[in-house]
Order: C-alpha cells, then structure tokens, then sequence
C-alpha cells in the first residue's frame, strides 16, 4: 500500500528535471501529493489524513529509518476533541410565578449550543443584558445583581451598535465584548448555571434595511432601463444593449427581492457554529427573539425591545432578575472524539552518545474542508494546505531520505511527523507527555512549519536562535553559502510544535517562510510553492542537524522571556503562561511558564491547572483570557492552581503587555 502511494505521488506531478535539482523535485513532488485533493486537506477525521500519515510512514522506511519504535509500527496514537454531536433529550421551558409553563419546541423556538455542556437545569432566570462586564468603560451589566447558580439571560453583540462613537465600537472587526466565548466566560466565572442567549434586534433590522435599500435601488435603476428601451430584438434573435441592460437590472432585482424574502432578523445558531469549548462548561442554548418576549412581558412587562432601547437610552445596565421565574430544561450533546496519530522514524545513534536524542518535527494535518480555523470560514471548500504544512513535511522526508544515509550520528535522531497541531499543538504535546525517549535526554528539536515560500528576497525567519548559546553562530556560518538572508528570532515559545519542547526546556530552532495571504485559505496549493528555495532551506537544517548529531557537547539550555505568536485582540497584562491544549482538565492547563514571567516569579509550574484569579472561577483558557482582562500590570492577583490533586493558592503580579 504504501509503495502504491509513493509511485502514484511521482509519476502524478513530472516536471522537467532541467528546472529542479533532484531534492527540490523530491520536495515539490511530496509537496504535490500531500496538498492532492484526494488527501482531503489532512483534516482530523478525514481519510485523507490517514493517507498522508501511511505515505509519511513508508518514505521512512524506505529511508532506512526504525518505523517500529512507537510500540511496534510508526504510530503513536491518541484522540483529539473533533466537534460535537446533539443526543436526546432536548428541552427547555419556562416556569412563571403561578406555575404556568412555556414549552419551547426545539428549531422552531430554541437549539442547544455546541460549545455548551449536556447537564439539566431548573434555576432562577436573571436578564444581563448584552452580559458586559469593563471596568474601564464603567459599564458592568453582573453589578447589582447575583447570577450564582441562576441561568443568565444574554443579547448577542452589543449596545449602541448604530452609535460609530460608541465606546463599544470596534475599528477592527466585532467588538471584543460581542464574542460568544466573552459572554459565556463572563457568566461562568460569576458562578451561572446556564446561559442562553437570544439574537439583539438591530443586527437583524440593520440587515434587512441594507437589503430593502439595495431593492430600492434595483427599481430605480430597472425603470431607467426601460425608459431607455426603444428598440427590440433585431432579426437574429440577439437582444440589443438597452434591452440587455433591462433584463440584466430585472435578474438583479429578483435577487434581491428573494434575499428579502428568505431573510430571518431571527436566524438561530445552528447546532456546531462556535465549535466546543474546552475545560469545564455548562448548559447554552439560543432562543427565539419571539420566546423571549413571551417570557419578558408576564416577567416584566416589557419586550426584549423595549430592554435594547433602554440600555442604548441610559448607555446603562438594565440588569436584573425575573422574579418568581425559573428555566427547566435539559442540554444533550456529545463531544466527538477521533483517534489521530503522529509519525515516526529512528536512526539510532552510535557510541557514548547514542543514548541521547535530536528530534526533527513538521505537522502533517491542516484544515480539511475549512470551517474552524479557515480564513473562509463559510465555505466546504477543501483547504490542501501546500506550504502549510505539506511543505514542512516534506521538508521531514527529503531529511530523512538525506540523513538515513549519514553513517556517522553519535546521537540518536528522531523524525516526527505531528498531528492536531492545527487544533493547538495536540500532536508535539503528547509526544512530550508520553516520550518515546527520555526528554531529560533529547538535546534539541528543530521544526519546519510553512518553509514553501521563500521570496526573491530570499528571507528566511529561524525562531528559537537564543535558545541555545550554539544556535546563533551555527545558523549564521551554515546558511551563509545558500543565498538566505536570515531574520533571527530568540523566542522559544511560537505558534507550532517547537513551543511543547521548548517548554520541557529544551533548546529549538524552528523554520519559517512567512504568512501569505493565502495562509488557511482554499488557494494555499502546490502551483506557489518554491521548490528551490526549500531545497535551500532542507540544506540549512541538513547542516545544523549533522553538526548536533555529532558535536561533543549538547546544546546548552537558555530561558528566553516572551513568546513569538500574536496575541488575543484588547489590553491586558502579561502573565507568561503555555497551555496545554492536550489536557482535558476541569481549569487552564499549562505546560510551562515562559523564563523571567509573572507567572515563574508567582511559582506556577508546568503541570499546573488555574482554576481561579482574583474571585473568577476559570474552566478553560477563554475564562482565564477574560479574567486576566480585569486587572491591570502591576497588580498583585492571588492565582488558584490544581498540583497532584492539591489547591495551591499563588500570589502573581502581573505585568505590562507584550508586544
């Protein structure tokens, strides 16, 4: 099976060899296969996926590398959250005062929310409003009113979106206070029970008005196409220009007519939209605006409107509870687990050194058909991810290919092709949980992810270059025949697989070509891809593996502050925390603490679980994110943290933001 795959990766991509040496044309034809839409965009879950890891696998074993090492074949296999599935039961009702009852009818007047958890409820209901809580702005819709154990009630988006000046008023994109994960984090760390959530008016009346304006205009513009009709049809049949333009205007406008006449300003989530939270939830689910008004005027004698255009009025909360009412019901929804698997091959080492590891990584998976993660996130489109990360792993097998035939290796190397790393580092985080070989003997971990599109500049990014006081000079001396202008950067913790060694303190180099603006994008494809120019980079990291295989000494180690990602979108402090997105714990999971952070100096570890800051409960990261925005640097915050099953209180002062 395998030798099939290989054969039909080759012969499907020829190209003439007079334009490629030999390795960038064993690259580009990698390249070409892993990005085939027969591989489905390596999405978890996908066939495609298990092809690509096959594939990988036997380009390893004809490399001459150990595939049986992971347990006795190339595969170390774990699971991995993959969205969720609705069950049964799904109810929700509520109950007034006098023990009337209203039952909502599932799609028609409520659904259940995927990034919820299954769990009944039967509690006191309490209107927060659009649920904002900013002590900056001075317009905290939980003050004044206790959600403990009640379900809250919350508008989607914000108040006075018609207002430009508003203080909610984002200038890049949705207002951070309008996102789900914010809303739900809000009411969580208060100690709710449940929250549902109900469409805001003005987003679907705004909608609508856009629409009608555009019929309107489609009117105007089809009557002075028919003013200007003076002719018809002439003898062959061909419609003349002003009759053209007519029927042209006609089409649009029935268009539009139809966009109006299938437009809801009530559209519910559809169950999935949101993905699935991680850490600790509760029951969600969304209500009609229709059910709401049915619940709101016997409660409060007055409609959701009514409550909107009182907080817009006021640009003050309207919070409070709906006295005598309460919410029964049940959420019953399922997480998808689905069983993945990294890749690997050994070359064991040979001599006084051989007990000890160098570790080569590249991600296999990507997006799949889109949806979570895609910058198109509505489209079903496949995403073949050529440079992200198809080149990468090719990068993996052309080295082992290379270095297979390196007779002298003192160490040991060991390739890795990772999975889940597009759904956070799942891949690289369990091979540091569950290590094939001691991590307190891998020396170094070099990791390619998107190395396909060296421009003419010919500028190369290495991250990790201060991790190791041998890295800097290597890269320098070992690419300076190659043509590559190298853009050094020290930070050992970044967005890809590097960032789990890095965090058991071992030293990292990682190989980037760039953000493009096909990055998760269907058109991230093979005809992009710079063959040569990964032949060169292959060559660097060739050169700096060979040299670590066989230098007397191991790399040394060096805590580098800061982490090279971007950061969640808002001002908050820096704490310096890693998660750990490979832990199904009940709190924000960390892998490690970044070097000279608040987090080190306060004492957290990795392997620590943060349940609390400050009076916020946290379930997952987005609690943690959320809470860490209501303090500011320079302020001391007590940190709970779970460590061997104890509660640990820690004192953090936080810092300034990065960056």
């Amino acid at each position: 099976m395998f030798r099939t795959l290989l054969a039909c990766a080759v012969l499907a991509s020829p190209l003439a060899a007079e334009e490629l040496s030999p390795g960038a044309q064993r690259l580009l034809n990698d390249v070409k296969y892993l990005a085939s839409d027969e591989l489905e965009g390596r999405g978890v879950g996908t066939e495609g996926l298990e092809k690509a890891a096959a594939y990988v696998a036997e380009v390893f074993q004809q490399a001459g590398l150990d595939v049986t090492r992971a347990g006795g074949d190339p595969f170390q296999e774990f699971e991995v959250t993959d969205g969720a599935q609705l069950t049964e039961p799904n109810t929700l009702s509520f109950v007034g005062p006098d023990g009337k009852q209203i039952d909502l009818a599932l799609d028609a007047d409520f659904r259940t929310c995927s990034f919820g958890a299954a769990g009944k409820i039967d509690a006191p209901i309490v209107f927060v409003g659009y649920g904002i809580e900013d002590k900056e702005l001075e317009f905290d819709e939980y003050a004044g009113v206790d959600v403990k154990d009640k379900v809250v009630l919350i508008l989607r988006r914000t108040p006075l979106q018609g207002n430009a000046d508003s203080a909610f008023a984002s200038g890049h994109g949705i207002s951070r206070h309008a996102a789900l994960s914010t809303k739900v984090s809000h009411a969580f760390s208060r100690g709710a029970a449940a929250v549902i959530f109900v469409n805001d008016h003005f987003t679907g009346l705004s909608e609508r008005q856009e629409l009608e304006q555009q019929r309107d205009a489609a009117r105007e513009k089809l009557l002075a196409s028919v003013e200007n009709v003076i002719t018809v049809g002439d003898s062959n049949g061909d419609l003349p220009p002003a009759l053209q333009r007519l029927k042209d205007d006609s089409t649009h406008l029935k268009q539009v007519e139809e966009l109006l006449k299938d437009h809801s300003a009530d559209v519910l989530m559809e169950f999935g939209y949101g993905g699935t939270r991680s850490g600790r939830s509760f029951p969600i689910f969304h209500i009609a605006q229709k059910s709401c008004d049915a619940l709101l005027q016997p409660a409060l004698g007055k409609t959701l409107q009514d409550l909107e255009n009182e907080i817009d009025n006021k640009a003050a909360p309207v919070s409070q509870e709906l006295k005598g009412w309460r919410t029964t019901g049940q959420a019953s929804l399922e997480v998808i687990k689905r069983p993945v698997k990294n890749v690997l091959g050994v070359l064991e080492g040979k001599g006084d050194l051989a007990d000890e590891t160098v570790v080569i990584g590249a991600h296999v998976d990507h997006l799949g058909y889109g949806g979570e993660g895609s910058f198109l996130p509505n489209v079903h489109e496949i995403h073949n991810g050529a440079d992200d990360n198809a080149s990468g792993t090719a990068g993996l097998l052309e080295l082992a290919r290379r270095l297979g035939k390196l007779q002298e290796r003192r160490r040991r190397l060991v390739f890795i092709a990772f999975t889940g790393e597009e759904r956070g580092l799942l891949g690289s985080a369990e091979y540091v949980k569950n290590p094939v070989f001691p991590l307190e003997s891998t020396v170094a971990m070099l990791n390619m992810d998107m190395i396909g599109r060296l421009t003419n500049d010919e500028k190369l990014t290495v991250f990790g270059t201060g991790t190791s006081s041998v890295w800097e000079q290597e890269v320098e001396s070992m690419s300076a025949d190659l043509g590559l202008e190298i853009i050094k950067k020290p930070e050992g913790f970044g967005p890809s697989d590097h960032s789990s060694f890095y965090a058991k303190k071992i030293p990292v180099l990682h190989f980037f070509t760039g953000i493009h603006t096909d990055y998760h994008r269907p058109s991230d494809d093979w005809q992009n891809i710079n063959a040569a120019g990964m032949d060169q980079i292959v060559t660097l990291v060739e050169r700096i593996a060979i040299e670590t295989l066989n230098a007397p000494q191991r790399p040394d180690y060096i805590e580098i502050a800061g982490q090279a990602q971007l950061q969640r979108s808002g001002s908050r402090p820096y704490f310096g925390s890693i998660p750990d997105f490979s832990t199904e714990a009940e709190g924000y999971a960390i892998s490690g603490v970044a070097a000279g952070s608040p987090a080190e100096k306060g004492g957290l570890k990795g392997g620590d679980v943060i349940i609390r800051i400050g009076e916020n409960r946290v379930g997952g990261l987005d609690d943690f994110d959320l809470a860490l925005r209501k303090f500011k640097p320079g302020q001391q915050v007590t940190v709970v943290v779970l460590r061997d099953g104890e509660e640990i209180p820690l004192k953090v002062t936080l810092a300034t933001p990065k960056g």
